[in-house]
This record gives C-alpha cells, structure tokens and sequence, in this order.
C-alpha cells in the first residue's frame, strides 16, 4: 500500500460541527459554528474552542468570559453552515433561522432550544496561538432534551442523528461499531478467537 505526503497541515476528521452562542454585557446575543471545538479534561469538566479574533462573538466571549456549546444534529445541518459563513455584525441569526434562545442556567449566553444538548462554558484561559486563538473552559452546567431520553432513563444522542464535519462536508453518524471496552470484553475475546480459527 503506497502512501503520499502532504503538507503539514490540520487533517484531523471528522470533527464536531456545534454551534457556539455568546452574549455581550449589553445583552447583544450570536451564533456562529465552530468545529475546532473537542473536550479535554474529565474532572473538571474542560472544552476548548478555537475561535479567530476576527469573529465577531469574539469580543462577546472576551467581555463576559462565557459561552454555550450547543450539539448539532441533521436537522441543524443548514443552520449549522449559515451560521459558519454569515457574520452576526449582519443579521439576527436567531430571527434568520427561527432558532429559539433559552436563558442558561449558570451563564449570560442563550441556549439553542432546538439544540439536543447545551453545555454552558465560563472560560478559565485563553491562548494565542496564531490564526486563532484558543478558549480553555469549564462546564457549568449541561442541559438535554428530554425527548432524547431512553426507556432506561439514559440521555440517547444517536436518536437527534447528531452531524460531524468532514474535509468541507456535513455528515450524519453510521452504524455504531462497538461500545467503549468492546475490544476487551469477554464476548469480543471469544469471537476474535473464532475468527483466528476460520482464518488458520
């Protein structure tokens, strides 16, 4: 199998498309998505966003230090790009694509109603890294759509058929594959060994 080298570059996909909201101290509230957004502490709760100075909820999160994560699902997928091409300093995205904002419940942001989860950040650090800068937060709280609620009283994201963005395309979840563990459990050992036996 031959392989090619690029130049450096970001190739890591999919990525999460969310939709990031913000207000300003004077109550100016926006969305615009970000896909350089991933978790990175468990205990506390951390997510960075990668935001360029040049967006305009930029300010927004520098003034209050605050900001919602709002998952996005099929559904959202237009909203998701509109919000990704189109600047606030514009138009009134909520009005524009009939999104609806909810007060959170620990920061100043909206929330997305039509968002299947919410997750309220304040930020603890940012840092300069060249095109963008990053935002390090806190999760505060978590909100869910309780539609998404399974009959074993479990949050099921699968049921919002969540998006990820792909090398310029938006794209729904497959099939699920496993679950975390899977690779180690007694019922996946007893298959690998099958599988050698049929191999050999």
């Amino acid at each position: 199998m031959a392989k090619r080298e690029f130049k450096p570059g970001n190739m890591l996909y999919p990525l999460p498309a969310v939709l990031i909201t913000a207000a300003s101290e004077s109550g100016e509230k926006n969305i615009f998505t970000v896909s350089w957004a991933g978790t990175v502490c468990t205990n506390p709760p951390m997510i960075s966003i990668s935001v360029r100075p040049g967006r305009h909820s930029y300010r927004m999160i520098e003034e209050t230090g605050e900001f919602v994560v709002n998952l996005t699902t099929e559904k959202l997928a237009f909203a998701a790009d509109y919000c990704g091409v189109v600047s606030g300093r514009d138009v009134d995205k909520f009005a524009r694509l009939g999104l609806t904002p909810l007060k959170g419940q620990q920061v100043s942001a909206p929330l997305i109603a039509e968002s299947p989860v919410n997750i309220e950040c304040r930020v603890k650090q940012k840092l300069a890294l060249g095109s963008h800068d990053l935002f390090l937060a806190q999760v505060v709280a978590v909100t869910v759509d309780d539609s998404y609620i399974d009959e074993n009283d479990s949050f099921d994201l699968s049921k919002a058929n969540p998006i990820v963005y792909s090398h310029g395309g938006y794209f729904t979840l497959g099939k699920q594959l496993g679950t975390f563990g899977y690779s180690v459990s007694k019922k996946s050992g007893k298959t690998m060994r099958k599988n050698k036996q049929k191999k050999y």
